[in-house]
């Protein structure tokens, strides 16, 4: 059980990494500073690790990419509001399609919608000159750039069995398997 939670934090870690430095590769849409990599690493966390991975690694990379300069607060509601999307609907369905989707309307529709109070309550903008719905574009474009980026990383590493892999690496292995390797020592 250890091994696996290593493992897990470990590629989160890594993944975490990955959307920091990809944002240095962000472009700014209404003011925003899109970052398409953040929203590549939310679905790799989703098919490899699981919603709750996820979230935790788009929260750190958040954080970093505030403390760095290369993000706004609007990276949290963004980032994490599609991380958990996506990871539950991948739990749920395996369905790598869905999941792009669930991305895109959990980062751009409610991320979006969620970053309006923390624009205005949080960073000064003034509530009668942005729309509750502001940050729907910005954030939209963004992620559907991430989702076909991440798209063909995710069909490319499936088809290399890498995603299995990976997924079997980090998940638990089952009673059977256990108690098989214990029967052989």
């Amino acid at each position: 059980m250890k091994r696996n939670a290593v493992m897990k934090l470990t590629l989160a870690g890594m993944f975490c990494a990955v959307a920091v430095v990809g944002s240095m590769f962000s472009f700014p849409v209404l003011g925003s500073k899109c970052a398409p990599v953040q929203h590549m690493v939310n679905i790799l966390c989703a098919v490899t690790l699981g919603p709750w991975y996820g979230v935790g690694a788009a929260f750190v990379a958040s954080l970093v990419r505030n403390l760095t300069g290369l993000g706004s607060l609007l990276a949290f509601p963004g980032s994490m509001l599609g991380a958990l999307l996506c990871g539950i609907v991948f739990h749920k369905t395996k369905n790598i399609p869905a999941t792009l989707l669930a991305e895109v309307f959990g980062t751009a529709v409610l991320g979006g919608l969620g970053a309006y109070p923390i624009a205005v309550l949080l960073m000064g903008q003034d509530a009668t000159k942005v729309a509750f719905y502001a940050y729907i574009v910005p954030f939209l474009i963004s992620t559907a750039a991430g989702a076909i980026l991440s798209a063909g990383i995710v069909y490319g590493l499936r088809r290399n069995g890498m995603i299995a892999a990976m997924q079997e690496s980090v998940h638990e292995p089952s009673r059977e398997k256990a108690s098989a390797g214990k029967e052989r020592a």
